[in-house]
């Protein structure tokens, strides 16, 4: 009798428990109010951890995670920077037809890199969720949906052999993240080998360049990065990029940006 009052108890248990895990299965994915009705199909995700890092963990590592988002306009080489950031060709690149981007939709990859840093004294993993964005600024909701933590470093990238007169981009950053932006920027030049053959150094370059890209140079606090086009500095300049990230979120003590949505 005791044996079947047990397996009876035993069946009713596994009836429940099926029943609360199908329950917070639908919880779980049951659109909310922003999302009924309409499908994210602009704002793809995808983890690219599988290219040459292993998540097997000896033990448990601390894993930090940071938000970066890539900013510049059409023909700038923001997807190129996005791929050396992941250290895989996964942004679309190429030339814009017809005065169209390459990039018309905000894209999302995201990276493992095991034992990237140390900190206090523990080997500590680096996961970079990297955002690339069409020309201009991108709308302040797709970066929520795609960063609801917020934005820990934000790329602006400029084309060092192309005039820049793009004097309302400071403004419209300001707008989606407030005045503290400046403080989480890191300005990259791409093409930086045609400074060579005008036989510019870096630093005459940004004394020549207009008055606001002065001013952005002096004041991200990431600095100012120059990449030369002209040799496969995706995979060369990758992890140098890397650091400069991870020294610029650690300097902000790895506080996000967060975005303005009433904009």
């Amino acid at each position: 009798m005791l044996v079947h009052k047990n397996m009876h108890r035993l069946r009713w248990w596994k009836l429940t428990l099926s029943h609360t895990m199908t329950s917070s299965h639908r919880r779980l994915y049951r659109p909310g109010p922003a999302h009924r009705g309409r499908e994210l199909h602009h704002l793809p995700v995808m983890d690219l951890s599988r290219h040459g890092d292993d998540h097997s963990a000896e033990g448990e590592r601390s894993v930090l995670a940071l938000n970066v988002l890539l900013l510049g306009d059409k023909q700038s080489g923001r997807s190129s920077v996005g791929n050396a950031l992941i250290g895989v060709d996964g942004f679309q690149t190429g030339s814009c037809v017809s005065g169209v981007a390459v990039t018309t939709e905000s894209r999302l990859l995201s990276r493992n890199f095991q034992r990237f840093f140390r900190r206090k004294g523990v080997e500590s993993d680096l996961t970079l969720r990297v955002v690339d964005t069409p020309p201009r600024l991108p709308r302040p909701q797709s970066v929520l949906e795609l960063c609801p933590d917020g934005v820990h470093v934000l790329v602006i990238v400029v084309r060092a052999d192309l005039l820049q007169d793009d004097t309302h981009l400071e403004e419209h950053v300001e707008t989606l993240f407030g005045p503290d932006w400046r403080r989480h920027a890191l300005l990259v030049f791409t093409h930086a080998n045609h400074l060579k053959g005008a036989e510019l150094q870096p630093s005459e370059y940004l004394t020549q360049s207009s008055s606001w890209l002065r001013a952005l140079a002096d004041e991200a606090g990431g600095g100012v990065s120059f990449l030369d086009n002209s040799c496969d500095w995706a995979s060369i300049r990758g992890r140098p990029l890397r650091d400069r990230l991870l020294r610029l979120s650690a300097g902000n003590h790895h506080e996000a940006l967060r975005v303005r949505t009433e904009v």
